[in-house]
């Protein structure tokens, strides 16, 4: 699914670097987490993933291809992005949104509206397809966020906090769906939460990484395991990365 190897980068003005030499791998078909604390460095990983950022040195690959000047389009039509900021147009409604996202991938006349209403469908959206989404909850507006990432059917979906800010039905919702979508479809998935307890329920592997390294990898109950002296992957985390505040 994914491999980094001894990846580097440091933003210009910055005092750290936010990668120093991290490497990591998932295979094909997994729930994966990449986990760490504030600054640890995983949405600049993301970022570099998805050919957002290019990174100082080190190597990025998704499915073999590597993420380069040569690879960069067809990796962009293998993935599916979910970003922890919205990214819809407030003003639209959600149908207008995902009307124009699908667009963007292609996609248009009946098989597109066919696959929307599908979708608001399974995401409890079906009543508010037109209502604009700046009248949204937050949960409704996550949900259509998570929507529009799949439209083109893609092989890696990537989520970053997709859970933040949301109510405890949406929650469960859209972690219930991304079991369901990754069982049945067999899309890899690679999930970053700042919930411990939610990635332990539903990663089948997970990266820890702090200050642009990684600190362990492996199966949330192996880990935990491993450990003794703690009782679930938060202590785990906290073990390794420390009880200090992070900025």
């Amino acid at each position: 699914m994914i491999t980094v190897k001894n990846l580097h980068k440091t933003y210009p003005g910055a005092l750290e670097p936010s990668l120093s030499g991290l490497s990591f791998s998932f295979p094909k078909g997994r729930i994966a987490g990449l986990l760490g604390p504030n600054g640890a460095g995983k949405t600049t990983t993301i970022s570099i993933l998805c050919g957002l950022v290019r990174a100082d040195s080190g190597d990025a690959q998704i499915f073999d291809l590597h993420q380069d000047a040569h690879h960069r389009e067809a990796i962009k039509k293998m993935i599916g992005i979910v970003p922890q900021q919205i990214a819809l147009f407030p003003q639209l409604s959600a149908l207008e949104n995902l009307t124009y996202f699908g667009n963007l991938y292609g996609l248009k006349g009946k098989p597109l509206r066919t696959k929307i209403e599908d979708y608001l469908q399974r995401f409890g959206l079906e009543k508010n397809g037109k209502k604009e989404v700046y009248k949204f909850s937050g949960g409704m507006k996550r949900r259509t966020n998570i929507i529009a990432a799949l439209l083109h059917d893609p092989q890696l979906l990537i989520l970053d906090e997709p859970t933040a800010g949301v109510d405890v039905q949406s929650r469960n919702m859209i972690l219930q769906f991304l079991r369901e979508y990754n069982q049945q479809q067999g899309v890899s998935i690679l999930y970053t939460s700042h919930l411990l307890e939610e990635a332990q329920s539903l990663c089948e592997e997970v990266a820890i990484i702090d200050q642009g390294r990684l600190v362990m990898q492996g199966q949330p109950l192996q880990l935990i395991q491993q450990h003794p002296e703690c009782r679930n992957l938060e202590e785990v985390f906290l073990h390794h990365t420390g009880l200090a505040v992070r900025d």
